[in-house]
């Protein structure tokens, strides 16, 4: 079992290294002369360190003369050269733009001269030399695209393909973004060898290996914290916003926020994207003529917000909310708690659970919320069943087809005409791999330590039918996730959060915390719309920090 998805921000196939001049690109002497402007030129001696994996806010450098490799570390201590920056080449990828720890190396190989960039500096060249920027941005993202098809600067995650922890860390890596390679314990004849080599054995798995720890079944806030994936938060720190769930709506929340100069840090309990980045292709998005996958727009968004200087805290699912002062006060899973003067709300809603035994145990182990390369790898070449008739199901059932036996989409009314698209029900339509059930539901499920068959029975007739299948996609109606507020904003009779009461129609009825995306009562179940009222609601943030200021000024 590979890695799933590691088409990542881009959103094709093709291999980075083999475009050397845009992920390793020679500046032009002019704008090597622009950018030596904001650092300072250093000596290196042969096999000095510039900078080591797992360190944290990592300076940038523009080689001089010489040579610096960058250095891959493996699960056994040994060493391989990614790439050898040479002269007017530079080092860095994604990890500049946040406080996460660096996944690899930079050593020099012979002396060597290079200009140190500072981090703030070097966000302020970003900023006063455009042109030079979209270089470096072009290549940090194809450096972390190609590390995570070539496995490289990351873990080793062994496990069992189809238990639901092994599932969960998998998914955790992958859409965060972090490279690693997975060994299924289940099928791979070199895994128990592999797992002896470090002392382990069965009642560990899954395990995630790096070249300094092993752990044993992280959770996923553990893990975060371990990879160095987690950003610290100082709790005595008055943040101008902090956006809550960074799915479309807080991403664009957040990218504008930033871009107008606000301190935006953006909590996130799991992982860029939200809802819509489990999605395998959104096709109706504005300007992707062709689609784009969930991840990669996610990935994207994500990376223009920290450009412009907002901070993303993952693993860290807000718990509470005080609002009862003069700002407010986040409490986050960890214990820490997270100050601002206001509070965007984007934290979604979730996919509803079946009433079924045994349901709870097969979360994970054959029952799913997002159709990704990662789930379909699982359930190749085997039938499946999707239960729900949004778009989000039709467009899980088009991306499995391709992979699967046979797709099976289930639903409890007569049809799909009132709940997709058009162009989707076509697709599945004329689709010999797919096959519509309406007036039809689940009522048992089998499987032991995951799912491998489901009965289900028609509504009209009532007759029954058990098939073996390899997964269940669950995708029906949408639970808000609202319980955070603590009664800090009005809901409506389903949990979803009423605003329009203040100078917004985002604004709730606390003044200061705003709503968008799908928790909010009344919004629009669509990327674009939670896109949109992300991008709008900062005018009404802005203007309400600004009133706040003055008031304490006065």
């Amino acid at each position: 079992m590979g890695n799933p998805d590691t088409t990542g921000l881009r959103g094709d196939g093709s291999d980075p290294y083999a475009r050397p001049e845009q992920t390793f690109p020679v500046l032009d002497e002019e704008m090597a002369a622009r950018l030596a402007r904001f650092g300072t030129r250093e000596s290196v001696a042969d096999g000095a360190y510039i900078f080591r994996r797992g360190e944290r806010t990592v300076d940038f450098f523009l080689i001089c003369s010489g040579e610096i490799a960058i250095i891959d570390h493996h699960d056994h201590g040994e060493e391989s050269i990614v790439h050898s920056h040479r002269e007017r080449q530079f080092t860095g990828e994604l990890d500049l733009f946040n406080d996460r720890k660096i996944l690899v190396s930079g050593r020099a190989v012979g002396p060597a001269e290079v200009v140190r960039v500072p981090r703030a500096d070097f966000r302020a060249m970003i900023a006063a030399e455009p042109d030079i920027g979209e270089i470096i941005m072009r290549a940090f993202i194809l450096r972390r695209v190609a590390l995570m098809q070539h496995q490289q600067g990351g873990v080793t995650l062994v496990g069992p393909a189809r238990s639901a922890d092994t599932v969960r860390i998998n998914a955790f890596l992958t859409r965060n973004g972090y490279p690693h390679r997975t060994i299924d314990s289940s099928s791979d004849p070199d895994a128990a060898a592999f797992l002896q080599g470090f002392g382990l054995d069965g009642r560990d798995l899954p395990v995630v290996i790096s070249e300094d720890q092993i752990l044993r079944n992280p959770s996923t806030h553990e893990l975060a914290d371990a990879l160095g994936v987690a950003v610290s938060i100082d709790h005595d720190r008055l943040h101008d916003v902090i956006v809550v769930g960074a799915g479309p709506a807080g991403l664009a929340a957040a990218v504008y926020a930033a871009s107008e100069g606000l301190d935006t840090l953006i909590v996130e309990s799991t992982a860029p994207g939200g809802q819509a980045g489990t999605s395998s292709k959104i096709e109706n998005y504005l300007g992707f003529p062709t689609g784009i996958s969930g991840q990669a727009l996610a990935g994207r968004a994500q990376v223009q917000a920290q450009k412009f200087g907002a901070r993303l805290a993952v693993s860290r699912a807000a718990t509470g909310l005080e609002c009862g002062g003069d700002h407010f006060s986040i409490a986050l899973e960890d214990g820490t708690r997270a100050k601002a003067r206001a509070v965007v709300a984007a934290t979604g809603a979730r996919y509803r659970k079946l009433d079924l035994p045994h349901y709870a145990r097969l979360e994970g182990a054959g029952i799913y919320y997002a159709a990704t390369a990662m789930e379909a790898q699982l359930c190749s070449g085997r039938p499946v069943v999707v239960v729900g008739g949004g778009n989000s199901a039709g467009q899980a059932a088009v991306f499995l087809s391709r992979h699967a036996a046979h797709v099976h989409i289930l639903v409890r009314s007569q049809g799909l005409a009132a709940t997709m698209s058009s162009y989707l029900i076509d697709r599945i339509e004329a689709s010999e791999a797919i096959t519509l059930h309406p007036f039809t539901e689940i009522t048992a499920l089998e499987g032991e330590p995951h799912l491998e068959s489901l009965v289900w029975r028609d509504r009209n007739t009532g007759e029954t039918t058990q098939v073996e299948v390899g997964a269940l996609f669950v995708m029906i109606g949408a639970q808000p996730c609202s319980d955070w507020l603590q009664g800090c904003a009005a809901l409506d009779e389903n949990g979803f959060i009423l605003t329009g009461d203040g100078c917004t129609p985002f604004e709730t009825s606390r003044p200061g915390l705003f709503a968008v995306g799908d928790v909010r009562s009344g919004s629009v179940k669509r990327v674009a719309s939670g896109v949109g009222e992300g991008s709008v609601v900062v005018q009404a943030v802005h203007g309400f920090i600004e009133r706040q200021k003055i008031a304490e000024m006065g």
